[in-house]
């Protein structure tokens, strides 16, 4: 992952490095240092030469690294003499803007072109609108155009905490996309650096969901409106479902973040026990769409395995894992308590969603 990108000499002179050791100093995308991965990276030393006009200059960037909490201290010398020096945090690590890297040749594929045709969509904003409209004419035949414009609301609302999140942490949004029969899409221009924003992203979908089921299980309190109770349950449902432990959904993107930043094995681990558990509840209850998603998941716990020692996002600290933990789990169990408490009015809040899900 980039840990410092920083001024020297009129070019970038960029650091990277992995949990497991290495590092890689870049100066204008030419590889000037390397560290082989090793158990002791405390600290670390650079060295190399430049040619200028007044002849050459030694580089040495020196350092001491801490991975969790997070710490990076850095001195910058040009010819023995202090030029810069700094300490960097987690926080300054979410700030900073990643620098391209070399791209790959490109290799024909089905999820290259699938990456593609991805782009091609995100670009068009025009998409936007027809999807929306698709959704709305999809969802208005399946069932009513009632039931269409609360689903959407649904959709939105859960969509618009992963925007929010995203602008907290200061990514570039491109909005969201309503895909009919599939649900909605929140997508950033940014690429996300820490483990700590792939959980607030994720969870704060599900969590505004549980703030507008509150909002309309308060309000059905209040009108006695059945539509209230069953959009309640229904939005409590649609979240319950994406906070399921299993990639490519939210829950799963939090259940990864948490068991990367552990270690690699016990992130394969999980995330492979939540794929089994999402087989059984697609094969119990009949979800085709749920095996869909698995498919996806399942490239995706590859590819992370596989780059697992070339990881570019910071992990989670051990305060940072307990708090995702307590928060995932506080979300689901709000979730819960509404669909338990609509229950127990004996109305038929539940019967609709159920039906649906079940189709």
């Amino acid at each position: 992952m980039q840990l410092l990108a920083i001024e020297c000499l009129g070019k970038t002179l960029r650091l990277e490095g992995s949990m497991a050791g290495w590092q890689q100093l870049f100066w204008n995308e030419q590889c000037v240092s390397q560290i082989d991965a090793s158990a002791d990276s405390d600290t670390f030393s650079h060295q190399f030469m430049l040619q200028s006009e007044q002849g050459e200059i030694q580089v040495e960037l020196n350092g001491a690294l801490q991975w969790q909490p997070f710490t990076l201290q850095y001195q910058l010398l040009l010819n023995d003499q202090v030029v810069q020096s700094d300490s960097l945090d987690e926080k300054s690590i979410e700030q900073q803007d990643v620098s391209a890297r070399e791209k790959q040749p490109i290799k024909f594929s089905l999820v290259g072109m699938a990456g593609l045709g991805l782009k091609l969509l995100k670009s068009a904003k025009v998409i936007k609108v027809l999807f929306a409209a698709g959704s709305l004419a999809a969802y208005s035949w399946l069932f009513s155009i009632e039931f269409a414009i609360a689903l959407i609301l649904c959709l939105v609302f859960h969509e618009y905490g992963h925007i929010k999140a995203m602008k907290y942490f200061g990514l570039k949004t491109k909005g969201i996309y309503l895909i009919p029969f599939v649900g909605g899409l929140a997508l950033s221009d940014d690429k996300i650096n820490t483990r700590w924003q792939d959980v607030v992203i994720s969870i704060m979908g599900p969590f505004f969901g549980l703030i507008l089921s509150i909002a309309c299980l308060i309000g059905y309190w209040i009108t006695d409106l059945e539509i209230l109770a069953g959009l309640a349950v229904f939005n409590a449902l649609l979240n319950l479902f994406n906070l399921l432990p299993i990639l490519p959904l939210d829950g799963g993107h939090v259940l990864k973040s948490i068991a990367f930043s552990i270690n690699s094995k016990v992130g394969l681990i999980v995330c492979a026990l939540g794929a089994a558990l999402g087989i059984y509840i697609s094969y119990y209850f009949g979800l085709a769409l749920l095996g869909f998603l698995l498919a996806i998941g399942s490239i995706e716990i590859f590819f992370e395995y596989k780059r697992r020692h070339l990881s570019q996002l910071l992990p989670l600290n051990r305060y940072a894992q307990v708090v995702s933990a307590i928060w995932y789990v506080v979300t689901v169990g709000g979730l819960s308590a509404i669909i338990w408490l609509v229950g127990q009015t004996g109305n038929n809040a539940l019967s609709l969603p159920l039906k649906i899900l079940g189709s």
